[in-house]
């Protein structure tokens, strides 16, 4: 065999040899992430099981006594933690990640409802806002009202605050939309059942659009009268 042949194969070797280790580089990282994923889905079942035990828990709970304990709240932010993580590593067009958000989707909503009822049975006023945004590139502002939001949910702990994708293919949420009439422009806030606001809003846009938060920011209880 001559020289330039011998290199020639020596260099195939080694070009199909980088090529395994890429494939099986890629293969093991897509499997760590399916098994992350994974992992996410059972623990949100759990969680699921869970709250809706709370829902049903709190049917028959004292007023003073869900003032003084803000239940649901850190549970449904630990989701959409788990939830954010599915979403950088697989991408939110990824079909697990999509089920994930659906499942999400209805917690929220299902909260959302539950604080209604404590406010009508308690004769309080719970502060929330419902904010829709979209993943599909034609909302330049989402991502900067997305993070004006999550500043005001952390400075006022009383809040709630929850986030739909506008597009997301759920016939609960499309159905909250319609009762909210909130059209595609986005971002969208609807603050307390009130008529949506539209386009990016910053935190002192916000502190005045929301008069409730000198309120909230007083306050000690999770529910104000």
């Amino acid at each position: 065999m001559s020289l330039v042949a011998r290199n020639a194969l020596i260099a195939l070797f080694i070009t199909i040899a980088l090529a395994s280790t890429v494939a099986y580089a890629i293969n093991y990282l897509n499997s760590a992430r399916v098994a992350e994923l994974s992992t996410i889905e059972e623990q949100l079942s759990i969680d699921s099981l869970s709250l809706e035990t709370q829902f049903d828990l709190l049917g028959g709970i004292d007023c003073e006594a869900i003032s003084e304990n803000p239940v649901l709240s850190s549970e449904l932010n630990t989701l959409a933690a788990r939830l954010s993580v599915a979403e950088e590593n697989l991408g939110s067009t990824d079909s697990e990640v999509l089920s994930l958000k659906k499942q999400y989707s209805l917690l929220e909503i299902k909260d959302y409802l539950l604080m209604q009822r404590i406010g009508e049975k308690c004769g309080a006023k719970p502060l929330f806002i419902l904010y829709f945004y979209s993943n599909a590139g034609d909302c330049d502002d989402c991502a900067r009202m997305g993070d004006v939001l999550t500043y005001v949910r952390g400075a006022y702990p009383g809040l709630r605050v929850y986030s739909f994708d506008y597009h997301l293919d759920l016939a609960a949420l499309r159905t909250l939309i319609n009762l909210r009439r909130v059209d595609a422009s986005l971002p969208a806030v609807v603050v307390n059942n009130r008529k949506a606001i539209y386009g990016f809003k910053n935190l002192e846009e916000m502190q005045e659009l929301v008069p409730e938060l000198k309120k909230l920011a007083t306050s000690t209880s999770y529910l104000t009268n």
